[in-house]
């Protein structure tokens, strides 16, 4: 087994459709589309890549690619976090501990040599897409959700990695006779009077100054979040323009005060991934079509960001907007994940639990001294 940097497009081309190899026979993985693959990978539309400076290896065996991994450093999560933490992220492998081996000491190696003292991940260079399936490997993952095989836990195992943080998964299925508990209704009926507060949807018409606002939200609202940095203005104009073409209008909501003043936003996405699961990562010639007249008609939902700024803390905003967000995506087919939730944001879980949404899903994020 040899393992070399991918540096050549070629090399960057077996990097990314390794995955399509490894899980072609899984039902399922859901193959994402091989152009927004790609584009992880390229400066010029990832920003997140300009204050990042990274690593992509590809092991070989016998001139056949059996594993990937990339180590990275990102300059803005050390201002945030100071500590010299580095990442590992995109690891896939075969089913092989000696394999395994050698593309996990080779990321860290190269992060030791960059004076990092500790590896975490798994991590990648797209927002919201940390760790590895712990439990809940079926259904199929949702829109820009990881997912692996169960055979990576005893891979990270035998590299004494360690758990650093567990994110939680709900769900909630109105097909399952889910309804928003009365208490809930009372409760916020209760928070929207006594602070005066408006909910509204996304104006897709001024969809460029909603996602300032979004900006500005997040940093306010989720900076003291465990691994949460600061989302830079390029990185949230290039997710919000890739995520345009997808969005429903009903399901990006604003909480406002009493004069019009942001204080708290969500964002569920349609679980395109529905769709995707029978292109193969590709568009042409058909796939396109298939986007274009199926999206609207998703009832399948991904809650992928919810936040309330710090003064409205501990004051019921969440759950508002949790049965705004119920109330404006609501079908008989309605199906949302709560994706994800750190294991001890005691608050955000003991409200989730109120809400009567059930387990799903848990992700591990792992960390080794190096």
């Amino acid at each position: 087994m040899n393992i070399k940097p991918a540096i050549t497009k070629s090399d960057l081309k077996r990097f990314v459709e390794l995955p399509y190899k490894l899980y072609k026979n899984d039902p399922v993985w859901v193959p994402p589309l091989l152009d927004e693959q790609f584009g992880q990978f390229d400066k010029k539309r990832n920003p997140m890549l300009g204050h990042c400076e990274y690593e992509l290896f590809i092991l070989v065996d016998n001139e056949k690619i059996i594993g990937r991994i990339a180590a990275f450093i990102d300059r803005l999560a050390l201002e945030t976090w100071k500590e010299p933490i580095g990442l590992f992220g995109y690891y896939e492998c075969i089913e092989d501990i000696k394999a395994s081996a050698i593309l996990f000491e080779t990321a860290a190696n190269w992060l030791r040599n960059k004076g990092m003292t500790k590896m975490r991940g798994p991590w990648s260079f797209v927002s919201q897409e940390w760790g590895l399936v712990m439990e809940g490997f079926s259904p199929s993952p949702v829109v820009m959700a990881p997912y692996n095989p169960a055979y990576y836990i005893d891979h990270m195992a035998s590299f004494d990695f360690k758990k650093i943080k567990d994110l939680l998964v709900y769900y909630i299925s109105i097909k399952e006779g889910y309804t928003i508990p009365e208490r809930i209704m009372t409760l916020t009926d209760d928070v929207r009077k006594r602070y005066g507060v408006h909910i509204r949807q996304v104006d897709m018409k001024n969809y460029d100054s909603d996602v300032q606002r979004v900006i500005e939200l997040s940093n306010k609202s989720l900076i003291n979040n465990w691994g949460y940095t600061s989302v830079t203005k390029d990185e949230a104009e290039a997710v919000a323009h890739d995520l345009k073409p997808i969005i429903q209008a009903k399901g990006v909501i604003f909480a406002e005060d009493s004069k019009g003043k942001p204080i708290g936003f969500a964002i569920t996405l349609p679980d395109v991934n529905r769709i995707l699961k029978g292109l193969n990562g590709h568009l042409f010639p058909f796939g396109w079509i298939k986007l274009l007249i199926g999206i609207p008609k998703l009832r399948h939902y991904r809650l992928f960001a919810l936040g309330v700024i710090p003064e409205y803390h501990g004051k019921g905003i969440d759950s508002l907007l949790y049965r705004a967000l119920c109330e404006s995506l609501y079908t008989p087919e309605t199906w949302m994940e709560i994706n994800y939730v750190l294991e001890d944001n005691a608050p955000m879980n003991n409200a989730i639990h109120k809400l009567n949404a059930k387990p799903l899903r848990r992700y591990r994020v792992f960390e080794k001294k190096i």
